[in-house]
């Protein structure tokens, strides 16, 4: 008896490290093509590229929305799979940083390396929403989910004792929202700006517009002083 649970031990195992096997290789054959073709990739070729039938793609990650939003996840998470916000590694560098200015750096610096791959996707995403039920679950599921971190990134700003306090958390999370959005990149995008430029504009707009004058203005250069006087002779 204790022999044949065992084997069937064994078997289980088995199957469940080929499935996770087999899921990676779905995962990491969809980061590849979407974020190389984008989001009108055919399902049948990232099938192809990940050695799969396509029912395996549907069975062991989902339909095509759910699989944009775990390569959207491995992006963020600069990971083989996706994960989650508080595993990420900006994240937690973010949760570690002592002062507000220092984690608004860190975060919009992430922000000028990650957007660039993640804002067509989920641009994609959002446009495919519009007719596709399946598409708006997954849009409104991943803007939710963006709203609520934004939320846990004001109220660890608001732990430093710098933010504005006239601001309210709910507030903070969502200046903070709206323009880390992929449609506050793109407009910036098709207007020349580089992602290095959008961060760096990112980091003074929330500084400036989040946090306490007393915090930062002493870290803004002076404009010369003119003499009143006017010049002389």
């Amino acid at each position: 008896m204790t022999s044949t649970v065992k084997r069937r031990s064994y078997r289980s195992e088995v199957r469940s490290a080929q499935a996770d096997a087999t899921r990676d290789a779905v995962l990491l054959a969809a980061r590849e093509l979407f974020t190389s073709e984008g989001y009108g990739c055919p399902i049948a070729r990232i099938a192809e590229r990940a050695g799969v039938a396509v029912d395996t793609i549907y069975t062991s990650v989902g339909r095509k929305p759910a699989l944009v939003l775990a390569v959207i996840d491995m992006v963020l998470g600069d990971a083989d799979r996706p994960l989650p916000a508080e595993q990420r590694d900006y994240v937690q560098r973010i949760r570690a940083a002592d002062g507000a200015l220092e984690k608004i750096a860190i975060y919009s610096s992430a922000l000028a390396r990650l957007l660039p791959v993640v804002a067509p996707l989920q641009e994609a995403l959002r446009d495919a929403s519009r007719t596709d039920p399946g598409c708006a679950q997954t849009w409104a599921r991943l803007e939710e989910r963006r709203a609520g971190n934004m939320l846990l990134f004001a109220q660890d700003l608001r732990a430093t004792g710098e933010v504005r306090g006239d601001l309210a958390d709910q507030q903070v999370a969502d200046i903070v929202w709206s323009t880390n959005s992929s449609e506050y990149y793109s407009l910036l995008s098709r207007r020349g700006w580089s992602p290095e430029r959008i961060g760096g504009h990112l980091a003074e707009l929330w500084t400036r517009t989040l946090i306490a004058p007393a915090v930062w203005v002493s870290d803004v250069a002076a404009p010369p002083v003119r003499d009143a006087r006017g010049p002389s002779g």
